[in-house]
């Protein structure tokens, strides 16, 4: 509205807002972004052609949703965004001390529909509520009954109010997300008892406490999140509860590692004048070693590898070049493989291993796998391989090259001096005319050597020696 929003009830009925449910308010919305053409989920990157058009068939559907995946998948910002395709102010009744949010000409509780049916139409005040504040969350683990549905009032009944009585009701979160948005995570970690008294809330819109129904007609859209291992245990969410879920929407991962670099980069939000310029082989790397996580048989997958665990690591290794860069005054600062030795301090505790497996690996074990596998996984796919069996017979002649995360650039060049022919044949990626960027990609080809079993690596207080 371009005008004074209206104050009154009657102002409201002469300006011809009219009243409708949460998911009707969120399909009509829905609807109008989709003619114009618009980013329905602007920031979500790599669903357009899978999870998105799920939802919107489940939003032009009505449905209540549930979002399947695993963690670090983007299921709490999904069902946040959909906050947007509300109207942006929606009238309330302004009730002093009322904990809902009524539809000015659809009260739900008893003192809104005696204001509105004994106060002259220009006494009954009206507030705006904000698209933004009509949504809540709440994770499963610890939640009670009360907490989101709602308990009887102690202090109200020792007043003599009867138990039966709407007056009785302590409201949780969902009677207060009338005409709003309500998600729960991990709904598998959900107390069944609370499980059970959503029933109601998802089918017939009531509100039971206590076995005492209490006739509201509560207008909300309830969002689910879960992980797939636990949701398809048996027992952990009983089967009436998953019946009244409307749509299912199934997340995944980046399907492709370059779609997993833009949203790494997009959150990790690094600053363009930070003074550190990141090889695009070094984003390879960083990416794939969370690909090579959740193909590992040493990592639990049906926990997940989260897209959480690329951006701390790229927020590690880009630290670490920062670093060496204002130790050394080295400008612009180049991430190398060495800077990845500082990976466990982002890694450890992030990922979940098999421990039904064989293997006698510790965390940091399973991790210098995962990264030596990442290495080698991204060096095969640049390199030329015709000239490694030249390089590697220099190495087996007695040539050692040391190097690590505090080794200034300009020794690269000095040290690589002494096998020249076998590095004219060797590749240079992102190669540059700075000795930082020529540094980098030294150390990478030596790591891909490594990785693929042509040389040998010692390492030693933050130092690597690369030899036979």
């Amino acid at each position: 509205m371009t005008a004074p929003r209206p104050a009154t009830l009657k102002h409201l009925r002469e300006s011809g807002w009219r009243s409708k449910s949460v998911k009707h308010e969120l399909r009509d919305n829905y609807l109008k972004a989709l003619q114009r053409g618009e980013p329905l989920f602007p920031g979500i990157v790599g669903y357009d052609d899978t999870v998105i058009p799920e939802i919107s068939i489940a939003v032009l559907a009505a449905h209540d949703m549930l979002f399947l995946g695993e963690k670090g998948q983007a299921k709490s910002r999904l069902m946040r965004a959909l906050v947007r395709f509300l109207d942006e102010y929606v009238p309330y009744l302004d009730i002093p001390g009322s904990a809902v949010h009524e539809d000015p000409f659809a009260p739900i509780t008893r003192a809104a529909k005696e204001l509105v049916a004994n106060t002259p139409e220009e006494q009954v005040r009206i507030a705006w509520w904000h698209h933004k504040e009509r949504y809540a969350e709440r994770l499963a683990p610890g939640t009670k009954f009360a907490d989101v549905i709602g308990e009887i009032d102690p202090a109200k009944l020792a007043m003599g109010t009867s138990m039966s009585a709407e007056d009785a009701l302590h409201f949780g979160l969902i009677p207060r997300m009338h005409r709003a948005i309500f998600a729960m995570n991990e709904i598998p970690e959900l107390d069944e008892l609370i499980q059970v008294g959503l029933f109601n809330i998802l089918e017939e819109r009531d509100v039971q406490i206590r076995g005492y129904p209490i006739p509201f007609d509560l207008d909300v859209l309830i969002l689910f999140s879960a992980n797939p291992a636990t949701f398809n245990r048996s027992g952990k969410v009983i089967p009436q509860l998953k019946d009244r879920i409307g749509s299912i929407i199934q997340t995944h991962y980046p399907r492709e590692r370059a779609l997993g670099i833009e949203i790494m980069e997009q959150e990790a939000k690094p600053d363009a004048a930070s003074g550190v310029y990141v090889p695009y082989f070094m984003k390879e790397i960083i990416e794939q070693i969370s690909v090579s996580a959740r193909k590992s048989k040493y990592v639990d997958q049906s926990s997940g590898v989260s897209a959480r665990f690329s951006i701390a690591n790229y927020r590690t290794m880009v630290a670490s070049a920062r670093h060496r860069g204002v130790r050394l005054n080295e400008s612009p600062a180049v991430p190398r493989i060495s800077d990845l030795g500082h990976l466990p301090t982002s890694s450890l505790g992030k990922l979940e291993l098999d421990l039904m497996g064989s293997h006698q690996m510790a965390e940091r074990q399973v991790l210098e796998a995962i990264i030596a596998d990442a290495i080698r996984i991204v060096f095969e796919e640049y390199v030329d391989k015709h000239g490694l069996e030249e390089i590697s017979d220099v190495f087996s002649k007695g040539v050692k090259i040391e190097v690590g995360d505090m080794l200034p650039s300009a020794e690269y060049a000095k040290r690589l001096k002494r096998v020249p022919k076998a590095w004219e044949k060797a590749f240079e990626v992102n190669a540059g005319d700075t000795d930082a960027v020529r540094a980098s990609c030294a150390e990478f080809v030596l790591a891909g050597l490594y990785a693929s079993d042509r040389i040998s690596r010692a390492t030693r207080h933050g130092r690597m020696t690369y030899e036979t």
